[in-house]
């Protein structure tokens, strides 16, 4: 299972929005998390951009990005445009969808919700994008044989195999102990 995290700096519209479409987009397929630098309560215009599709976000709470369990995480997506978007420690895969904070258009509620709409089919949109990317097989990495992105297998010394010792890292020196390494 995948492990997608969304974010950015409050975790009140964009990645509130994100994480709500892609529950339902990917359901058991992944574990799905948002979290912010900052932290505020959920944008009720993000709870009713997603309403207008029959996705209830009502029950998402804000988080920390300090609260999340990084060997939880396989994809960050951070959302931000203008602002600086929190970091995120780990070896994961990073995107980035840099996307309008709706939570801060001014204008009327109606021209509000139109941002929030906005910002929900973009996210919607690459969202697909992103689960298609999922569901295709990695080409190996020429190197290892092994598909993208994993780990590398450790080298047969770190490993305690290779002979004589194995279980230290080769040295650099050259032959009959010279510093040379001709």
């Amino acid at each position: 299972m995948t492990g997608l995290l969304f974010l950015c700096v409050a975790n009140s519209a964009r990645s509130q929005m994100a994480e709500g479409l892609a529950r339902a987009r990917f359901g058991a397929r992944a574990l799905v998390a948002s979290a912010g630098s900052s932290p505020a309560a959920v944008n009720p215009l993000a709870v009713a951009a997603l309403d207008e599709i029959g996705i209830d976000i009502r029950t998402q709470r804000s988080t920390s990005v300090h609260d999340v369990d990084p060997a939880s995480v396989d994809v960050v997506v951070t959302l931000c445009a203008d602002e600086v978007c929190p970091a995120f420690p780990g070896h994961v895969r990073r995107l980035h969808w840099p996307m309008p904070d709706p939570a801060g258009a001014s204008g009327s509620d109606a021209e509000r919700l139109e941002r929030f709409r906005s910002v929900r089919d973009e996210i919607a949109r690459r969202l697909g994008d992103l689960d298609a990317e999922l569901a295709r097989p990695r080409e190996p990495d020429p190197d290892t044989g092994l598909p993208r992105g994993r780990p590398r297998r450790a080298p047969a010394w770190a490993r305690g195999q290779g002979g004589v010792g194995a279980l230290t890292r080769p040295s650099r020196r050259g032959p009959e102990g010279t510093s040379d390494p001709r």
